[in-house]
């Protein structure tokens, strides 16, 4: 039976937005996305925008800086997703502001997506890129505004394509440099999958007011495993170069942004190994998978495949 939870999505078209917004529509989701009339003239977004208007979703003029815009498209939705960019997370405060004044919103969800940010042990710049999204979550606490933070940790298409190798455009066959001792694990995830779990926790009761985190474990990995399991495919040994964490915190503080930004996530998972050093209390989180099992998940393992 299709859902009647209608979806309001700000920041659909960006990159994990639109996974999430074509998983909402394949659900059967009244599903609707705020566009601002930039994005509509914007010759990269019309594919995008085509794809959404085949699956029926809905294009709502608006604007994130628009607070009367934003107001009136929230009024006709239930719940709220906010998948905006690194740099517009501080303003998700705006959505705040107006789902209060709005009234009818049964669940935010704000733009998160990776790593739980109140359980991370980063350097800077990623500890500030975390914080800002701590902060947010702060507000919606603070303002009664229920909610479901997804803890999706690592894109698959943005880790696995070349085996977190810099610069690379295929994963290595003769040398993989390892952050740290390559031991602390990791989960990778594919977007449509994360899109798939984010839509299933919209109505669930078990999700509200809590973390959601997408931790298969079919998906989860040591940087050595990865390796390995990458060397079975291959059929070949790969030379394995290790950095160590003083050499790599070097690396973070002179590189240039967004090189130091992903450096540091890097070390936050690899060698802090946030995505995996916590267990998840019932007080606070909900695994995806033992949610859903019905969900049919592409592995790390099956992923890999396309490169061999």
């Amino acid at each position: 039976m299709a859902s009647t939870t209608k979806i309001l999505f700000i920041g659909g078209t960006g990159y994990i937005g639109k996974f999430i917004v074509e998983a909402s529509a394949k659900a059967g989701n009244p599903t609707f996305v705020l566009i601002r009339e930039s994005t509509l003239s914007n010759p990269a977004k019309s594919p995008i925008l085509d794809k959404f208007k085949a699956l029926g979703v809905n294009l709502v003029h608006g604007d994130l800086y628009d607070h009367q815009s934003l107001v009136k498209a929230i009024k006709e939705v239930d719940v709220v997703i906010s998948t905006v960019g690194h740099m517009q997370i501080a303003d998700q405060d705006r959505i705040i502001s107006a789902i209060k004044e709005a009234g009818n919103i049964k669940r935010f969800f704000p733009s998160e997506f990776g790593n739980d940010v109140d359980r991370v042990h980063a350097v800077e710049p990623a500890k500030s890129a975390f914080a800002g999204k701590a902060k947010i979550r702060r507000a919606i606490e603070a303002a009664g505004i229920p909610y479901t933070y997804v803890s999706s940790n690592f894109f698959a298409g943005y880790f696995l394509p070349n085996l977190s190798q810099p610069g690379a455009t295929a994963p290595p066959r003769d040398k993989v440099v390892i952050l740290g001792d390559g031991n602390p694990k990791a989960v990778f995830n594919k977007e449509d999958d994360i899109g798939t779990y984010t839509i299933k926790a919209v109505d669930d009761p078990r999700t509200l007011n809590k973390v959601v985190y997408i931790r298969p474990p079919l998906n989860t990995y040591s940087f050595n495993d990865l390796v390995t399991l990458w060397e079975k495919k291959i059929g070949k040994t790969v030379e394995r170069v290790y950095v160590p964490e003083e050499q790599l915190l070097k690396q973070i503080q002179d590189s240039p942004p967004p090189a130091n930004v992903i450096l540091s996530i890097a070390h936050s998972v690899f060698v802090k190994g946030d995505h995996t050093n916590f267990e998840i209390e019932p007080s606070f989180g909900v695994e995806a998978t033992a949610l859903y099992p019905d969900v049919q998940y592409t592995t790390v393992d099956e992923y890999l495949n396309q490169f061999v």
